[in-house]
């Protein structure tokens, strides 16, 4: 790990120095630097934390005050003998007995290739799922006074295309992004597993290009999302709240208008919602979303991210559609939970790609702060929105490459953020006055 001193001392020699030779109208900027001032006088958004600083590292760019440390990266060696898998996605923190934290990481991979999962090169263990499938979910365990990783190993094996979840009072729910035969579920993960465990399915979450899951921590009531561009949001209400995966699966319904497309339609207004029972949960075919929609349920375009978030007692899910709203270039909607109705709205939509583009995993900081990643072109964003006004600011941005950012959410200290440069390999802790 930089140091703030050194690490924030290089950043403000760049960053001031640029500023004054710009000014003096001396042209001695560097390629890379001149490109990153470019790009940030045409996408900055000013927030609560100030304008970002280049990282003379390249990894990733901070406001000042804030630093990261590289945590993991894809291809380590785990302290189980397994490789930690490529491509990072969605990860949620829990605090453990002993008083550490358990990092679990989803990892975004597909049928049939072997090199890219944590066995190259060997059998798969006899835990996996599928033993074709390179995804599943790994952890590391962390001392939280200093980020020293104390143990790291794979959890869950042999899966597809773990893209998000979401944290649960019952530990980590992994879901696979595909209706490959035999996939498209969710998988139930114990925080606490020092070693692989063999795989827990929960159909009763359905079968379908699931994205990601929230819990509302009143009901036990789990919301889902559906990574299509006529997606439908979903939860399971238990028959009874101590065995939480069994009960009816429901679509979300805009009352009185069958189908509604929240993409082109939905607005700041709240609409009241109702909920349409799913006419079967796990079919072996991809038709959960069209027999939904003909039930009347409504549209949601490319829902991926989920949270609960609670504010004063009330409780809301957030939802990024990640192609919803003017350009396709995505909404964050507020449903707000009542009974067997609530209402949804916009919160937030973005209005270019100075504000926001194509969110994905989103999750509440300190200060009632939401925080995005972003999915589009160029070198991606973590995002800030305050939901009280609307307003998009830029957080961090992946300086490495133009892939995405991923897995953004909180340690329970509630001052370390965890990200994921999903390409590169990277998964980070970031540090700061968050509050």
């Amino acid at each position: 790990m930089t140091t703030s001193t050194t690490r924030w001392g290089r950043r403000s020699l760049l960053f001031g120095a640029g500023a004054a030779l710009g000014g003096a109208g001396v042209s001695l900027l560097g390629g890379p630097l001149r490109s990153w001032l470019a790009e940030r006088r045409t996408r900055w958004r000013p927030g609560p934390f100030g304008p970002l600083r280049p990282d003379p590292e390249g990894v990733l760019d901070l406001p000042e005050g804030f630093t990261y440390r590289v945590i993991g990266r894809s291809g380590m060696a785990l302290d189980d003998g397994f490789l930690a898998p490529e491509m990072p996605d969605a990860m949620g923190c829990f605090a453990l007995p002993d008083g550490t934290w358990a990092l679990m990481r989803n990892h975004e991979l597909p049928l049939d290739a072997p090199t890219r999962g944590p066995a190259p090169g060997r059998p798969m263990p006899s835990q996996a799922f599928d033993a074709r499938g390179a995804g599943g979910v790994s952890r590391i365990v962390l001392d939280p006074a200093n980020l020293e990783p104390r143990s790291t190993n794979l959890v869950l094996a042999g899966t597809v295309m773990n893209c998000a979840g979401g944290v649960s009072p019952w530990g980590w729910l992994t879901c696979e992004e595909t209706v490959e035969p035999g996939h498209g579920f969710v998988f139930l993960c114990d925080p606490a597993a020092g070693s692989l465990e063999a795989p827990r399915r929960l159909p009763g979450l359905g079968r379908f290009r699931h994205e990601a899951a929230a819990v509302d921590p009143r009901t036990n009531v789990i919301y889902l999302s559906e990574d299509r561009e006529d997606a439908c949001l979903y939860r399971l209400v238990p028959d009874d709240p101590r065995d939480p995966f069994a009960g009816e699966l429901q679509a979300l319904r805009v009352r009185g208008v069958p189908r509604f497309d929240t993409g082109m339609r939905l607005g700041p207004e709240p609409r009241e919602v109702d909920w349409v029972p799913v006419r079967e949960a796990a079919p072996d075919d991809d038709v959960v979303r069209a027999h939904a929609q003909a039930d009347g349920a409504a549209r949601i375009a490319r829902g991926e991210g989920l949270t609960a978030r609670v504010e004063d007692g009330r409780v809301s899910i957030l939802v990024s559609a990640t192609i919803g709203g003017r350009g396709a270039l995505g909404q964050i909607l507020e449903l707000c939970p009542e009974g067997d109705g609530g209402s949804l709205r916009v919160l937030a939509a973005s209005d270019g790609r100075h504000d926001l583009e194509m969110p994905d995993n989103l999750t509440v900081g300190p200060g009632d702060r939401v925080y995005l990643c972003e999915d589009g072109g160029g070198h991606d964003f973590v995002r800030g929105l305050d939901p009280r006004t609307g307003a998009f600011f830029d957080f961090a941005r992946n300086a490495r490459s133009t892939g995405e950012i991923s897995g953004v959410c909180f340690a329970p200290d509630a001052r370390t953020m965890f990200l994921n440069l999903q390409v590169d390999g990277l998964t980070l802790a970031v540090r700061g006055p968050f509050a």
